[in-house]
């Protein structure tokens, strides 16, 4: 695999096991509100990033590679409200679409079609991720407070679902 385009997996893999400890942080936060199922919802955000991170790990693995593990920033760990959170949450997944996309473009760059062929499933995933915070947000806007209880159930019934190789 190219060195560069390697760096750049190694990068991301990183920045995913990063994306699971800012989802366990707010998780944590959402307890304190006493909302369990947004702290359902979390926990299972977390052990997507996770699977995520292990999904490139498996990548540069097949193709000869060397996984670099890092260190990564505190996460936050307060907010404002639970809109607060997901809207950071949309913000986070903003930036890593456009971390996929930069990986994306320099698989091109190299000429690299079995990395662009992988790649594409994150790409997907990232419009599924934005989406959902999306959505998110716009209900906690319809439901206030009197609502939430209502929506807290209803994104408690959200299950972590292993994603296939």
């Amino acid at each position: 695999m190219n060195e560069k385009l390697e760096k750049a997996i190694n990068d991301q893999l990183n920045f995913e096991i990063e994306s699971a400890h800012i989802y366990l942080a707010m998780a944590g936060y959402v307890a304190t509100l006493g909302l369990e199922g947004f702290e359902s919802w979390m926990f299972v955000q977390y052990e997507e990033e996770l699977s995520h991170a292990k999904k490139f790990i498996q990548y540069i693995n097949e193709r000869g590679g060397r996984v670099n593990i890092t260190g990564f920033e505190t996460p936050r760990n307060d907010f404002e409200s639970l809109l607060n959170v997901m809207e950071v949450s949309l913000g986070h997944e903003k930036i890593v679409t456009a971390r996929i996309n930069n990986i994306m473009d320099i698989a091109h760059e190299v000429k690299d079609y079995a990395a662009i062929s992988f790649l594409q499933w994150y790409v997907t995933e990232q419009v599924e991720e934005e989406d959902n915070f999306s959505k998110l947000i716009d209900k906690i806007k319809l439901v206030k407070d009197a609502g939430l209880y209502m929506l807290d159930k209803e994104v408690g019934t959200r299950v972590f679902v292993p994603i296939a190789k």
